[in-house]
């Protein structure tokens, strides 16, 4: 995708902006054990944007081995937020709750185990920042209960929303296994951008990111 695919545009913000060398480690048995975590341009999307906004609570769908989580809590939030994430993949739970143990994040951070679409229903607590990163073809699933737990002005971060970019190509030019996906990508995108509860804009980041904001109420803007 341009620039940001470059391996040398890579090289240059790995070396101007860093990253955490003990959350290093973890990344690279990541790499190494073919797990899917977050791209390392799209870390520093989140360091910026979380930094901005300052969530005080962040929800998160898709934890695999709690990389992400541990980013966005010791990094991009700085250790002050409170994190609840949701993993249906049983090992990759096991896996997550050892690593939070092993960076001293077991009160930061809550696991939920189970099938996400059906764990958002049952949730209360409104969010500041939802993180979705899941199963792609769940995401439109999703959208009303996610939507429900956003607090007004808080936003919503969705990864890989261009699939490895089949969702920019023509379905007939996919295999038939992979249409059901790049239909329901297709309608998550055009549902959040015709929202009128969100603003939303598509960024080239990555595998493509997605970043929605809540729009607040006049209620709620108005002073008494």
């Amino acid at each position: 995708m341009g620039l940001l695919s470059d391996e040398r545009w890579q090289v240059f913000l790995d070396a101007t902006i860093g990253g955490d060398e003990e959350l290093l480690s973890l990344r690279e048995q990541a790499e190494e054990d073919d797990v899917p975590i977050i791209r390392r341009e799209c870390e520093f999307f989140m360091n910026w944007l979380f930094g901005t906004i300052r969530p005080r609570r962040v929800l998160e769908i898709g934890t695999a081995i709690g990389y992400s989580s541990l980013y966005i809590w010791k990094v991009a939030c700085r250790e002050s937020c409170l994190i609840t994430t949701i993993e249906m993949d049983e090992k990759r739970a096991d896996q997550a709750e050892a690593n939070f143990k092993k960076y001293g994040a077991t009160e930061a951070i809550s696991l939920l185990r189970g099938d996400a679409t059906l764990l958002l229903a049952d949730l209360k607590d409104q969010y500041d920042l939802i993180f979705l990163d899941a199963a792609k073809g769940q995401y439109i699933t999703m959208l009303p209960d996610i939507k429900r737990l956003l607090t007004e002005g808080g936003v919503l971060l969705c990864d890989n929303i261009l699939v490895e970019n089949d969702t920019l190509r023509s379905r007939y030019a996919l295999e038939r296994r992979d249409r059901t996906i790049h239909k329901r990508m297709r309608q998550f995108l055009d549902e959040i951008c015709r929202d009128k509860d969100l603003i939303t804009d598509i960024l080239p980041i990555g595998d493509g990111i997605s970043v929605s904001t809540k729009c607040r109420t006049a209620a709620s803007g108005s002073q008494s």
